[in-house]
């Protein structure tokens, strides 16, 4: 009895020094939690600058700096089509002091597209919100004597090997759209990928490719100066942004619909409290009267939403893409 007394005894001690370890970890946790954060946060775009990734995450860093009470820094990390920044919040500590706004390519696309990406979205980055969406806009020179979508597709199939097309990168839904494009009417364009939106609309300008589709941050000032034709939007409806602008589909091409998306992402190991307190305040940002005027400027929509919105919204355009992607041929290979 006594040897079972003095057993029972050391494991109730055993249990009791488990319990209070479990328990100062976890205040410990709470109090690192609570007093996060503490020193500037870092939220990495993987384009350059100007770019519509970079225009948002500067628009949102500065209405919930204040309210976190920490400097939200902008670090921009182009490259590999945006796989360079994405891969490294991927592989950065889960402490709350790095964040991602990236695209649909990183996120989505590059999964199917790369063979070996380097990081896996699905499970080494944490959804916080997704922030924003636009319309990709097709357009071309002035001065090509090209006016609608119908006219660019006869060029093509007129003159095969004639013409390139920029995009912001391989996998991105500026190339994806247009080698849709071009398996639905059977023409062909040579796909010159660029480091952003700025540097592909600045291709267009000097010659170097002859048409894009690219977000309409970076198309529309060029429409407004004359320099550029707007010939069709990506999306299923117009833009009530550019009303004028007609759809893919009123251009007779009805299986041909995509949004330009961006999303908050955070490292896998980031804690719940702060995905979760960084969502409350995006999400705020993104209803601020001023911050909603300021997007549309940019011919961004808002969006918002839970981080299990955003990780759903995910699954289902990679449902959606997959065979999009193989369908098209689109490969890093």
């Amino acid at each position: 009895m006594k040897h079972l007394s003095r057993r029972l005894f050391l494991q109730h001690l055993r249990c009791s020094l488990a319990l209070a370890i479990a328990c100062a970890g976890g205040a410990t946790f709470a109090q690192g939690t609570q007093g996060w954060p503490s020193r500037p946060i870092h939220i990495v775009i993987p384009y350059g600058a100007g770019s519509s990734p970079d225009v948002f995450a500067r628009l949102i860093a500065e209405k919930i700096a204040p309210r976190l009470g920490q400097a939200v820094v902008v670090d921009n990390r182009p490259g590999a089509g945006g796989n360079n920044g994405t891969a490294s919040v991927a592989k950065a500590a889960g402490d709350g002091y790095t964040f991602l706004v990236s695209t649909n390519g990183p996120l989505v696309y590059n999964t199917v597209i790369y063979k070996k990406l380097g990081y896996d979205p699905f499970t080494e980055l944490r959804p916080v919100v997704l922030g924003g969406a636009q319309a990709n806009v097709c357009a071309v020179r002035t001065d090509s004597g090209i006016t609608s979508l119908g006219d660019l597709v006869k060029a093509m199939k007129a003159s095969p090997g004639k013409f390139n097309f920029a995009s912001t990168g391989v996998g991105s839904l500026s190339q994806l759209g247009v080698e849709l494009l071009k398996a639905k009417t059977d023409t062909f364009a040579v796909h010159i990928p660029y480091a952003s939106s700025p540097l592909a609309i600045l291709a267009l300008l000097q010659g170097d490719v002859q048409f894009a589709c690219v977000p309409a941050i970076a198309v529309m000032p060029q429409v407004k100066s004359g320099k550029l034709r707007p010939l069709a939007v990506s999306t299923a409806k117009r833009s009530a942004l550019m009303p004028d602008i007609p759809t893919m589909k009123e251009a007779g091409l009805p299986d041909i619909e995509n949004t330009a998306w961006m999303a908050v992402m955070a490292p896998a190991g980031t804690p719940t409290e702060i995905v979760d307190r960084m969502n409350r305040e995006i999400d705020e940002a993104l209803a601020l009267p001023d911050v909603r005027e300021k997007l549309a400027s940019q011919y961004m929509e808002p969006v918002g939403g839970t981080p299990e919105d955003l990780r759903k919204f995910m699954q289902h355009e990679l449902a959606v893409m997959t065979p999009v992607i193989k369908r098209s041929g689109a490969t890093s290979e």
